[in-house]
């Protein structure tokens, strides 16, 4: 179980492991980088104010948080939000475990430590969130058709914000592949 992995030096800072949240049967799954101050507290993704930024983005996109499962790739707090390659690989198989029960028909990758984790797991070239934000691939195997996007993580707005008419027009965008 996550809360008490101590698989990487993250458990030691931890107040709360923040899993994931939403349906079970969610068909679009959003990961992120890992959680905030406040998701440590609280226990749950996206709560700061990255995630307020994420519920206006959803709205523009025509979907509710409440439709969506939200995880991210590391699942304790991130001091620095900068993630070692012991985290990465630690956190990363309880996340291959939420894609194969949740098994979303379109995951959206939120910055750069997702979409990384993304393109290695579904073999799909990435190089940088600046010339792949907005794009959507196509995955196909025996079983079904999965769609996967790279955006900005919603913080990227906070911190750059001319980034912000990029992010929210990406979201805008993203309602044709979705709907």
């Amino acid at each position: 179980m996550v809360e008490e992995c101590r698989k990487c030096p993250l458990w030691k800072n931890r107040n709360k492991s923040v899993f994931g949240e939403g349906p079970p049967d969610a068909k679009i799954m959003l990961i992120g980088l890992g959680p905030g101050y406040h998701e440590d507290r609280e226990g749950r993704p996206f709560v700061g104010a990255a995630g307020k930024f994420l519920n206006k983005l959803l709205e523009s996109a025509g979907l509710k948080r409440e439709e969506v499962y939200i995880t991210n790739v590391i699942k304790c707090y991130l001091p620095e939000n900068k993630v070692t390659e012991e985290e990465f690989e630690a956190c990363t198989p309880y996340l291959d475990k939420q894609i194969e029960i949740i098994d979303p028909d379109h995951i959206i990758a939120l910055g750069n430590t997702a979409a990384e984790y993304v393109s290695r797991k579904f073999k799909i070239p990435f190089s940088s969130m600046e010339r792949a934000h907005g794009s959507t691939f196509k995955i196909s195997t025996i079983i079904k058709e999965l769609r996967i996007t790279f955006m900005y993580h919603p913080a990227a707005g906070l911190r750059n914000p001319p980034l912000r008419n990029v992010i929210e027009e990406d979201w805008r965008k993203l309602f044709s592949y979705i709907f």
